[in-house]
């Protein structure tokens, strides 16, 4: 059993940064892979990142390829979303999630977080 709760959003203007923190409860977050994930209003969930339980590989969805990365610590059980030149198209309820394997569909992940907003004003 893994408890996420999510940090960071907020609301920017187009072009800044924001980070994303997840926090994860429970001794096994080390063998969780871990997903980023978005929705927007009157749209359906999309996958945004994804890192295995080791951080050794990453995957992004295209939109966000070059502009943000994503990036674990183990030891401090927490995943973060880094995310530059942010865009409009970019607001959205960020959420993070577990499961056992690495994936970027998020049907298959098991955990969620409650989500946090990022607003990215024009």
């Amino acid at each position: 059993q893994v408890q996420l709760v999510e940090s960071g959003g907020g609301l920017v203007q187009a072009g800044a940064s924001l980070r994303l923190s997840c926090a994860a409860s429970g001794r096994t977050f080390s063998t969780y892979a871990m997903g980023w994930f978005r929705q927007a209003p009157g749209k359906e969930r999309e996958f945004v990142a994804a890192i295995t339980a080791s951080g050794a590989r990453t995957d992004y969805a295209d939109s966000v390829k070059g502009r943000f990365t994503i990036s674990r610590d183990n030891a401090k059980a927490t995943v973060d979303l880094q995310m530059n030149s942010l865009k409009p198209e970019d607001t959205a309820v960020y959420y993070c999630a577990a499961r056992w394997l690495f994936s970027v569909r998020d049907y298959e992940y098991d955990y969620w977080g409650q989500g946090t907003q990022v607003t990215v004003s024009s």
